[in-house]
């Protein structure tokens, strides 16, 4: 499957071959699928694809948000323009949420601590911490951090207590079935990274944790914005909030296009091992000893296909609390909409 211009609706090519840094996200993207699963090398060829596919989609939420925020009579976009375009994904959301609070709770703390103190602890730049934030901050240590470092509650526009100046007091036993979704889905990854990582020398997981610290944003802002192009899609200079925000879902871009790309790659070496190949029977008689073992020498990386597969399954998945409606005429002629990932 090849992804057009129309298809994707990213930028023309001549947009995206007048980008001067084009080289500055291969590396970011490589870490980002390293901690994803990936853990053969990928092509330059996979990470430019996926750079293409990433790019598409920040440029087209800097495009829906700069029109949510022209109905509401504003010329530069907000954070709640953003939470409006992932609203039908309830964990992410959630996860969003929770690495916004956090990275105030470690704001406040670092202005109000003249020393350093605890601040530095008060969670880090970890994708799969307890936030599993990917713009550069992870979720909190746990413990008790006192009051001062208690997390703001970030309100959201169709939140009913956004209606009202003066906010309800929150209870500790208050239970969030958002919350409870994104916990699962943390939880989850969190149980694959221990598996990954069990068996780790010090060193493999020196460099493990490296490539968690991976962001396209982190330390890197003005280098995302001219990458992105926001000049060409926002009239107003976007604050930080956007730019973190636009680095957490670029790490979930990345990650879920890799995890459904390896399980396209292994639903084809199935299929292959079942008709016969004998490449793939041999490397399924290799044992996995360890994330960089000898053993590993032999597997084959994601390939530019498995993407392009990864990023058509990813199209076509219904999203939740919407409904497909035929406007007449032929299925095939019909535009589709670009699905944010």
């Amino acid at each position: 499957m090849k992804i057009s211009e129309d298809d994707a609706g990213r930028a023309p090519a001549n947009a995206l071959s007048a980008r001067k840094d084009r080289g500055y996200p291969a590396k970011i993207i490589a870490q980002m699928m390293f901690v994803s699963g990936e853990t053969a090398e990928a092509s330059q060829e996979t990470t430019t694809i996926i750079e293409e596919i990433v790019h598409t989609q920040v440029v087209e939420m800097l495009k829906r948000s700069t029109v949510l925020a022209t109905r509401r009579g504003s010329r530069s976009i907000s954070t709640s323009d953003l939470f409006f375009l992932i609203r039908h994904d309830k964990a992410k959301l959630s996860r969003l949420v929770t690495f916004l609070s956090w990275k105030d709770v470690r704001k406040t703390a670092k202005d109000s601590d003249d020393k350093g103190g605890d601040a530095a602890d008060i969670g880090g730049d970890d994708p799969l911490g307890g936030a599993d934030a990917g713009a550069g901050g992870g979720g909190p240590a746990v413990g008790d951090t006192g009051k001062k470092n208690k997390r703001t509650k970030v309100i959201l526009p169709w939140d009913v207590s956004s209606f009202f100046s003066e906010q309800v007091p929150e209870r500790d036993d208050d239970d969030d079935e958002d919350e409870e979704e994104m916990n699962a889905a943390t939880i989850l990854r969190l149980k694959t990274a221990d598996e990954r990582t069990k068996n780790m020398t010090k060193e493999e997981y020196v460099h493990y944790s490296e490539c968690r610290q991976a962001s396209f944003t982190f330390r890197k802002a003005k280098r995302f914005r001219e990458w992105a192009g926001f000049h060409l899609y926002t009239e107003s200079k976007p604050n930080d909030d956007i730019v973190d925000i636009l680095g957490f879902l670029t790490f979930e871009i990345v990650q879920t296009l890799t995890e459904e790309a390896l399980q396209v790659k292994a639903e084809e070496e199935k299929t292959k091992s079942r008709n016969g190949d004998a490449d793939v029977q041999s490397q399924k008689r290799k044992m996995e000893t360890g994330l960089f073992g000898e053993q590993e020498e032999g597997r084959t990386p994601v390939g530019p296909k498995h993407i392009q597969e990864a990023f058509r399954r990813l199209q076509e998945k219904p999203i939740p609390g919407r409904t497909r409606v035929w406007m007449g005429g032929p299925r095939s002629l019909q535009r589709k909409e670009l699905r944010l990932i």
